[in-house]
């Protein structure tokens, strides 16, 4: 038992004292696979340090007893809760009062990080006077507040700065981007990088001893937060963001500016209060409550995942853009593919954007051609029979999809999973003549592969729940979100983002320029407009979408997509609604400028939403996905919609189902019934309180 300790229990906390006479203190949060720092957590730490310094140790070393990783951050949800009740600000200043005593004890400190250490793990290892890592690769160091609609309100935001230099500490913070433990030792984050079994010792010494930090660091935190340095880059800093997000829908990068621009030269505890100051009021915002929500609704779709998928073998049919992304982006994640085509030109041109991306995702070129090696070419379809899964990503035809699977299914092994990519066409129609349907689903991808989050895992009346399992398993080796939808026209996110393309469509072919349609969905915060989208998607590829939903809709076909001349198909072209050009970046569409003072339809924002709302609802009665939530998290992640409203259920809860079915109503009198209410905006749940 330490000096000072006798009687004391610790619940999260485990003290003991090593022979060179530094203590250890080693987080593992009771009832909890995570350590996440709790208020319990934080109250209990506050105790322990005031008896250390009443009778200081040589040192004191700050480690995780799990071997999961250091610290996630804060207890979230105990978060939302504090929010709920009005007493962020007290937590905040809990955390923050904690940690100013880990600064204050009049010993040598030392944070000992392995895997995560995120947001107040990264703040509580700020309050140390030096940090070590371990190196192996899980060792991740951030301080992600800015996707949660916040920023670091533990200290972070002002001890970072003085630490590593301004410009360092606010790209970490102002991106949310986590570092590799070199990384971090190269911006003067960590002192020092170790193997992991060398890890507290090396701590312990860096407590007994010290270390002298490298002068061009020191004079970095010194100098870049000067009056001066504060007033020349928190403008420039302020004008990068403002390229990436608006500043009323997401205000944590602006306060984060601001705070350090007013607060970053003054003494410790005032900057303390500056950042509490602007990070209880953050809190308070829309903006942060549902990003917030959103997290957790990412945390509940990587739990519908199986533990295990029994999938090592991966063969795609069809070496198009889709296929092929599909393929490439298995093989990068450690999956055996085969991948095959009709010809041998079209597996070729897959192969070839593999390697790009393998190139952009795989720094080691040591480790690239043992990825590349992973993705095999195979014409004569061989891959089949040794395949756990099999993905046809074909043209969108139901009858040439069928004729492949009377083809395919003999040759699978027992066990062996087969899917289709399709976006639209209903499952109970793609599964006549299976042998197996209970094996049978839609894994349904969005393009671009390598960026788009969500896979849908298109369900039927016959399918087993087990395949669902080992599929959204599959899904989360993929680092990609399963949302299992129902095998109706559309499925989900297609069936939502359909109407929206297509009124914007008939709106650009009504003559408004598709810059201005474009501006208008971006103002609302979508990540690109219908137009762009349309573009992106390829014009075929929407005609086909539009030709399969159409019907099941109710809805007409503009002329704009009722017909694609050749060579005009969008970005993969270079032409389509918009010209496009290459760039170092990729291609970008050339947006003819409006004419001048040309003014942009009074209700055309609600002309581009409202029909995406209105099918949103439709989704929910008609159970297309089990719950709001889950239609939330889907349209989020396989549109973009606009994540600081919390998706199309939680703004019409935000805005008043009641209101914007007076403006639908409203625009089903004055352009038709295109606009009609679908069925749904009866529910109850549309007039909850956001949550």
């Amino acid at each position: 038992m330490l000096p000072g300790f006798d009687g004391l229990r610790f619940s999260h906390w485990q003290a003991t004292q090593r022979d060179d006479g530094v203590v250890v203190l080693a987080l593992d949060r009771q009832g909890a696979p995570v350590n996440a720092l709790s208020q319990d957590v934080l109250i209990e730490l506050g105790d322990i340090v005031e008896r250390l310094a009443i009778d200081p140790p040589k040192g004191v070393v700050f480690r995780s007893a799990k071997a999961s990783g250091f610290i996630a951050g804060a207890d979230l949800k105990e978060f939302q809760e504090f929010d709920r009740k009005g007493t962020v600000n007290d937590a905040i200043r809990r955390g923050q009062a904690v940690f100013q005593k880990v600064a204050e004890l009049p010993c040598r400190t030392v944070s000992a990080i392995h895997g995560f250490c995120m947001g107040g793990g990264t703040e509580l290892s700020l309050a140390c006077d030096y940090r070590v890592a371990s190196s192996d690769p899980s060792t991740r160091i951030g301080l992600p507040e800015v996707k949660l609609g916040i920023f670091p309100g533990w200290g972070g935001s002002a001890r970072l700065p003085r630490l590593v230099g301004a410009p360092a500490a606010m790209d970490m913070m102002l991106t949310g981007r986590t570092l590799s433990a070199s990384a971090a030792r190269g911006i003067g984050l960590v002192d020092k990088v170790v193997e992991p079994a060398l890890l507290e010792d090396a701590a312990a010494a860096l407590a007994l001893k010290g270390t002298q930090r490298p002068f061009r660091q020191r004079f970095m935190g010194w100098a870049t937060n000067t009056w001066l340095a504060r007033k020349i880059l928190a403008p420039q800093m302020a004008r990068q963001v403002a390229r990436k997000a608006k500043k009323d829908q997401y205000p944590a990068p602006f306060a984060l500016v601001s705070t350090w621009e007013r607060a970053g030269g003054a003494g410790i505890q005032a900057r303390l209060d500056a950042e509490r100051r602007a990070v209880v009021k953050l809190a308070g915002t829309p903006t942060a409550r549902n990003l917030i929500r959103i997290f957790f609704l990412t945390e509940r779709l990587k739990g519908l995942a199986g533990k295990e998928h029994g999938i090592r073998h991966v063969h795609v049919v069809g070496a198009g853009v889709m296929g092929g992304d599909i393929a490439a982006w298995s093989a990068y994640k450690g999956f055996e593919v085969t991948l095959q085509d009709r010809e041998q030109r079209f597996i070729d041109g897959a192969l070839g954007r593999a390697q790009e991306l393998f190139a952009k995702k795989v720094r080691d070129e040591g480790k690239r051609p043992a990825v590349a090696a992973r993705l095999k070419g195979d014409l004569a379809g061989t891959g089949v029979a040794e395949a756990d899964l099999v993905i046809e990503a074909i043209i969108e035809n139901p009858e040439a999809k069928r004729d492949l699977y009377h083809l395919v299914e003999p040759r699978l092994k027992d066990d062996a999973l087969l899917t289709s990519n399709t976006s639209s066409i209903p499952l109970d129609e793609l599964r006549e003549h299976i042998a197996r349907p209970a094996r049978f689903a839609g894994l349904h991808y969005f393009n671009p592969v390598a960026l788009m989050p969500l896979v849908e895992i298109v369900q039927h009346d016959r399918l087993d729940p087990e395949a669902v399992r080992r599929l959204a398993a599959f899904c989360k080796a993929l680092d990609k979100f399963p949302v299992p939808v129902a095998g109706t026209p559309g499925f989900l996110v297609n069936r939502v983002l359909f109407p929206y393309m297509l009124e914007a469509a008939t709106v650009y072919a009504e003559g408004v320029p598709g810059v201005v349609i474009d501006k208008a969905a971006v103002k609302f915060g979508m990540p690109m407009g219908p137009i762009e989208l349309i573009d992106t998607v390829g014009l075929d590829v929407a005609q086909g979408v539009g030709a399969e939903l159409s019907p099941f809709l109710g809805l007409q076909v503009p002329a704009a997509l009722a017909s694609v001349e050749p060579g005009k198909r969008g970005k993969k072209d270079g032409q389509g609604l918009y010209k496009w050009e290459q760039g170092e970046k990729g291609s970008r569409p050339v947006k003819p400028e409006a004419p001048a003072g040309y003014q942009a339809p009074s209700d055309l924002e609600d002309r581009l939403v409202l029909p995406l709302l209105n099918e949103a609802v439709a989704c929910l009665h008609d159970g297309v996905v089990a719950d709001a939530d889950l239609l939330d998290a889907g349209v989020i992640f396989g549109t973009g919609f606009a994540p600081f409203r919390g998706g199309p259920i939680q703004h019409i809860r935000a805005t008043g189902a009641d209101a914007l079915l007076e403006r639908l109503k409203a625009l089903q009198v004055r352009h038709g019934d295109r606009f009609a209410p679908r069925p749904g905006w009866d529910n109850p749940l549309l007039r909850q309180p956001p949550e």
